[in-house]
């Protein structure tokens, strides 16, 4: 939006030339303010109200603080109403600053100017700074409204603010608006993501005329707690209750399928979409490709994608994402993303995640850098989750160097990006390196979470560090507070069996807290193979057995670790038993992308003759044959 000032023959002139234009049919159109800089007398304060918000309704940034400094010039006073409205513009504009600058340049404020600046807070993710001026607020003695009180419990939601939740709470009880739906789903959702779910259904059923925004409010935060079965049992009361769901609805309880991969509830929310006539909603149509693709319903997705009258990057974002979720659709997601680019479209942080995920899982290198290169071009598209991206895939492809050049390009560092370089390092198995990047992430103040340790402790396992990695273990534990899971009791049996210490291991599955599970006795299993222990061996196989009876490789292990020790009859029993358990070892595969084809590799005989040593292979032979007579020497 360009803003040209010349002169006009009045005000009123002036006020109409600004309100017949129209943000909607064409938000960047080019408006010719004319106004008498020279009369003192002219002062259109509701024409640049209207112009301003010409502005806000078309996020024309340029043009708003081109108008600012136009005002400010012509010694023009803001005056209450303009003020608020300028720090409405600058909060939508996500500089919080400038509109806090007029703000405080107010000499007088109302409930409206306050409310304003606390939501440009909220809603540029400055939630403590939102709280922090309701408090302000509240000193001063300005009364809120119900906007206020849904900013600031806005707030409160995004930092899981229980306590600061609760007093705001108190404060709504003691006013005119603690029936206004727009605060009882403002307090569901705080209620919700502070995991206080009994809280929120209790207000939930106090209210009596719900609409589908309170509705949403709870579906929203069940999907969120991964209470799924809730979220649809109360998408049906609501249907029920005769209320029509909108497409923020339908976007929560498709993200609720995918979180299951709930296949039956897809297929009859899509006939409920089209009947609602919500099938040209982007947001929509997305979410039904995405929860089509989790579902593992891939034709569904696909078909759903190219029906569509005019696809956009909302919908092929959801696609690509799908493809890339399992590596046999990998190329197809290349050869996507490959369209989207001839046809102009701009591509985002989502999708650009999206692909580099796929180029990780088929070594396609050399696209991986061209979306790098992109990214530096356009610093703007260069965002943490992209970053971490680069990281994952420089990591799987081997390229640690170029891994930590994206590492270091960064200018905000989260624990996702510690993480990914450290579980880089790790898998690589430069454990003294990861290491000490994650002491240099605990002195820049970054706190590890429960997937940094997960990450530590298999870079120790890896690299053999037996010691430190127990160390890590029970400072996650004693020092960070974190309750392992299964994968950490895992791998911390892992780095024991690793360092050869199996009575410590095995020690150790006996006195956790969780219930060991096939990773671990698996570790186990494989180490004792490595070092001979048939008889912790054989209680390690005996709990596979047990948990996971048709996984050929377990006694595929059992047998090798017999036939290791020469005991050639158990060695037999094992694969005899394996037979009779009717099991069947896949043959492993991989796909590559090379001088653009994609090429699937299956493990074949061939294959397997130039991975295996000989002698334990021909030891294999005769044991799957029945025709050995005497150990071989």
């Amino acid at each position: 939006m360009n803003i040209t000032i010349t002169r006009a023959k009045s005000t009123t002139h002036f006020s109409k030339l600004v309100h017949n234009s129209n943000p909607k049919s064409n938000p960047h159109t080019s408006l010719n303010l004319h106004t008498s800089c020279s009369n003192p007398n002219t002062k259109p304060s509701p024409t640049y109200s209207s112009l301003l918000q010409l502005c806000i309704d078309s996020f024309s940034k340029r043009a708003g603080r081109s108008l600012h400094g136009h005002v400010l010039t012509a010694g023009y006073g803001l005056g209450l109403h303009l003020s608020t409205k300028f720090v409405i513009f600058y909060s939508k504009s996500g500089d919080t600053d400038a509109a806090r600058r007029v703000f405080d340049e107010m000499p007088h404020r109302s409930v409206v100017s306050w409310t304003a600046m606390i939501s440009g807070y909220s809603q540029n993710g400055f939630s403590e700074k939102a709280l922090n001026l309701f408090y302000v607020m509240h000193k001063s003695g300005i009364g809120a409204n119900q906007f206020t009180y849904g900013s600031v419990l806005r707030a409160c939601s995004v930092m899981a603010c229980v306590r600061s939740g609760k007093q705001i709470h108190g404060c709504v009880a003691k006013s005119r608006f603690v029936g206004d739906i727009i605060v009882q789903s403002a307090l569901m959702d705080m209620h919700l993501k502070c995991g206080s779910f009994e809280d929120a259904l209790c207000l939930f059923r106090r209210i009596e005329r719900r609409d589908v925004i309170s509705w949403n409010s709870l579906i929203g935060g069940c999907v969120l707690r991964g209470v799924v079965d809730n979220s649809f049992e109360l998408f049906s009361s609501m249907l029920r209750d005769g209320l029509l769901p909108d497409h923020f609805t339908f976007g929560t309880i498709l993200k609720a399928c995918g979180k299951v991969k709930a296949h039956s509830y897809v297929e009859p929310i899509h006939a409920l979409i089209v009947k609602l006539g919500y099938e040209d909603e982007s947001i929509v149509t997305g979410s039904l490709i995405d929860a089509y693709a989790k579902g593992r319903n891939m034709h569904s997705a696909r078909t759903l994608y190219y029906s569509l009258h005019k696809s956009d990057l909302v919908c092929s974002t959801a696609l690509i994402s799908g493809y890339s979720m399992e590596r046999e659709h990998c190329h197809k997601a290349m050869e996507l993303f490959s369209e989207i680019n001839h046809r102009g479209m701009i591509v985002d942080e989502v999708i650009l995640c999206s692909i580099l995920n796929v180029c990780a899982n088929v070594a396609s290198l050399n696209l991986g850098r061209q979306i790098h290169a992109h990214t530096l071009k356009n610093k703007s598209s260069f965002d943490v989750a992209v970053a971490n991206a680069l990281i994952d895939m420089y990591s799987k492809s081997g390229e640690l160097h170029d891994a930590h050049r994206a590492f270091n390009e960064m200018q905000y560092k989260n624990v996702i990006s510690w993480t990914s370089l450290i579980a880089a390092y790790g898998k690589h198995g430069i454990g003294e390196d990861a290491i000490t990047l994650f002491i240099k992430m605990e002195n820049e103040g970054v706190k590890p979470n429960d997937v940094t340790f997960l990450s530590i402790l298999s870079a120790c396992s890896h690299s053999g560090l037996t010691n430190k990695g127990m160390e890590y273990f029970n400072s996650m534990v004693s020092e960070y507070k974190i309750k392992p899971r299964a994968e950490h009791y895992s791998c911390a049996v892992d780095i024991l069996c690793r360092g050869g210490q199996l009575e410590e291991a095995y020690k150790f599955v006996c006195e956790m807290d969780a219930k060991p599970n096939t990773s671990l006795w698996g570790a186990m299993l494989g180490a004792c193979k490595i070092y001979g222990n048939t008889a912790l061996g054989e209680v390690a196989a005996g709990f596979l057995f047990s948990l996971d009876p048709g996984r050929s490789v377990n006694y595929i292990v059992l047998s090798n670790m017999y036939a290791a020790v020469g005991l050639w009859e158990n060695a037999q029993r094992a694969r005899n038993l394996m037979i009779q358990k009717f099991t069947k070892k896949e043959a492993g595969s991989s796909i590559i992308y090379l001088d653009k084809v994609y090429i699937k590799a299956k493990m074949t005989q061939k294959f397997r003759l130039a991975a295996f040593d000989e002698r334990e292979l021909l030891v294999m032979t005769m044991l799957e044959a029945g025709s050995f007579e005497a150990p071989i020497q």
